[in-house]
């Protein structure tokens, strides 16, 4: 599943996410998302959230 869409992203996923730092790299972040801090309903670049371990970044994947 695509991170662009809010409505797809829950608390409690497992997601990969790419940080500020790593957007160059493309380097991802896997965790749990513990807030959701985009407020649109898309966004092309992914929703922005939190993780559990209070790593922020644009989620990129959507971990069934």
């Amino acid at each position: 599943m695509d991170g662009t869409n809010r409505a797809n992203i829950k608390i409690g996923l497992k997601v990969l996410v790419v940080q500020k730092q790593d957007q160059r790299t493309g380097k991802l972040t896997e965790g749990i998302v513990k807030k959701i801090l985009t407020n649109s309903p898309n966004h092309h670049h992914g929703i922005k959230v939190m993780l559990q371990d209070g790593i922020v970044g644009r989620v990129q994947q959507i971990i069934t």
